[in-house]
């Protein structure tokens, strides 16, 4: 797909990325160099939250840009601000000051409407506890944002084109073994890859992916890191991970380090 794809409510204009459904293991090595066009970025971010009477400042003047194609990294301690940037970034919350702009369109100021059409068609999010629905299947839970897309009767129309996209994606992920088995069926690191899958199976722009190894041991969360790297490397997925840990982040193109709400390095 090489044609660009407008969408008239949120004004935000998507370029698809290539696919390849070819599943990889090996570790892969970051890039030699980002791309160098803007995807994303964030100008004078300010996010507070009153707890009583108490004002906890939590960002104060954040400032990012996130190129096309990167694989961008954001550290920092526990309370740093690092999740509630990304959820700032993914529209899931809208700063208290300061504009976000996604290929060059503002998005903090869409209305619901816009920000869910973002969401579900140019953004694809994993968090830290996978958050799949124990009552579907792996390959049901993966098909989750589609039926959400297109509603019941659009989506029977094209289900088999779904299915198919969907079990791809289980291929890639190394769960072609485990489409008709439920959550509780998996392990930790096979319901990050499902999840993974269902943020995948829109073909978003970017990938926001909060702590995706956070809730595994080290041998798995490289795993899913090697395949983070496969799907940024292959595909030119624009990934935006935040991460405790400085091995993980050492494998992104670059890393951003949060220091009390404010952007210490870059």
């Amino acid at each position: 797909m090489n044609s660009t794809v407008s969408v008239t409510a949120p004004h935000v204009a998507l370029v698809p990325r290539p696919t390849q459904h070819t599943a990889q293991t090996a570790h892969v090595p970051p890039a030699a160099a980002p791309h160098t066009t803007a995807l994303l970025r964030a100008e004078g971010l300010v996010k507070n939250y009153q707890r009583g009477r108490h004002l906890i400042r939590v960002l104060q003047g954040v400032d990012l840009e996130v190129a096309d194609g990167e694989f961008l990294a954001i550290v920092g301690q526990s309370g740093s601000g690092k999740s509630t940037l990304l959820h700032l970034l993914g529209t899931l919350d809208a700063p208290d000051q300061g504009c976000i702009y996604f290929q060059g369109h503002r998005i903090d100021q869409l209305p619901p409407a816009g920000r869910d059409i973002l969401r579900n068609k140019y953004f694809g999010m994993v968090f830290q506890f996978y958050h799949l629905l124990p009552e579907l299947t792996t390959r049901e839970n993966i098909l989750v944002p589609l039926m959400i897309r297109d509603g019941l009767l659009r989506y029977w129309w094209g289900r088999r084109q779904y299915v198919k996209r969907a079990d791809q994606l289980l291929a890639l992920v190394g769960l072609e073994h485990r489409a008709a088995h439920r959550p509780r069926e998996l392990s930790g690191g096979e319901m990050q890859r499902a999840a993974i899958a269902r943020a995948l199976v829109a073909e978003p722009s970017l990938l926001l992916a909060d702590e995706p190894t956070g809730n595994l041991d080290r041998h798995t969360g490289q795993a899913i890191l090697d395949l983070l790297r496969t799907l940024n490397r292959q595909q030119r997925l624009t990934i935006v991970m935040v991460t405790h840990d400085p091995s993980i982040a050492a494998q992104a193109d670059r890393v951003v380090r949060l220091n009390e709400g404010r952007i210490e390095a870059a």
